[in-house]
């Protein structure tokens, strides 16, 4: 866990460092979501680096809130998708780091489009539907801001993997209650979010995000829960801006980069790990 937790804090340091370079990007969300990146991809999820479109026998994983895209990029690279270097080309001319995930770059661990909000949840469904028709005996993991949840296209995706019975569909809510507008409860209250998924015919665990031991825990109990007729959310506890004490718990870093100034400071609250790209 040691391990796990000193590479999110590399990862969050690449997120700081991508948006201050070229001055755009979302942190807020990327630093709140470092852990479970980490987790996923260097502790539960089956996947290979080596890529392929179709990810036949191995698990998939659909990030839907596309924004954050800097922790996705910093963990495929950590992970050995593509270059630790390229990182310094985020958001740059030419660069297959585009401001959201993209296909035509064809940049390794990047299967769908992401960033029109509301998507990704469909997408996921039809992917583990496939893998269930295919008889591939694999996982299919999302993520989705909890701000996402505002879209209606989230809760038909929801109907559709109940009604199929999609129980190889891990799905998992950042919870941090913030979005680009301000906290969720004032711009749309999202109610009970157990209640709501469990009355669509979901079963429901939640987990501290931000807590390495809590999220390889919940991760791995959801995976034991999986074969059960019945797909699975995790409600993701997080602090938008995790880890840089002027940036946790508010929606103001959402979408704007560091200074050079508030770049240090942040920086000195991370200390590099296993080495800066």
């Amino acid at each position: 866990m040691k391990d796990l937790s000193a590479l999110a804090t590399q990862i969050r340091r690449d997120i700081l460092r991508m948006v201050h370079g070229v001055n755009s990007g979302h942190p807020g969300g990327s630093l709140g979501c470092a852990d479970f990146f980490t987790a996923l991809y260097f502790k539960v999820m089956k996947h290979d680096p080596a890529f392929s479109m179709d990810a036949r026998e191995e698990d998939l994983f659909i990030l839907s809130n596309g924004h954050i895209s800097p922790v996705f990029y910093a963990t495929l690279s950590r992970a050995g998708y593509f270059p630790i270097s390229e990182l310094a080309t985020f958001r740059k001319l030419n660069s297959r780091l585009q401001g959201h995930p993209a296909t035509h770059e064809h940049l390794p661990g990047v299967r769908i489009a992401s960033g029109s909000l509301g998507q990704g949840l469909s997408v996921a469904a039809g992917a583990a539907l496939t893998k269930k028709m295919n008889g591939d005996q694999h996982l299919v993991f999302s993520l989705h801001g909890d701000g996402e949840l505002d879209e209606g296209q989230i809760w038909e995706a929801a109907l559709f993997a109940a009604h199929h019975k999609i129980d190889n569909l891990i799905a998992t809510i950042d919870w941090n209650g913030q979005q680009i507008d301000g906290p969720t409860d004032k711009v749309m209250g999202l109610g009970d979010l157990r209640a709501k998924f469990e009355s669509f015919g979901w079963l429901v665990l939640e987990m501290n995000g931000n807590e390495m031991n809590e999220v390889v825990a919940g991760l791995e109990k959801a995976k034991s829960l999986t074969g059960n007729q019945k797909p699975i959310v995790i409600l993701m506890r997080t602090a938008m801006g995790k880890g840089v004490d002027f940036m946790e718990g508010t929606h103001e870093w959402h979408g704007i980069a560091p200074n050079d100034e508030q770049l240090k400071r942040a920086l000195e609250q991370l200390p590099e790990t296993v080495g800066d790209y």
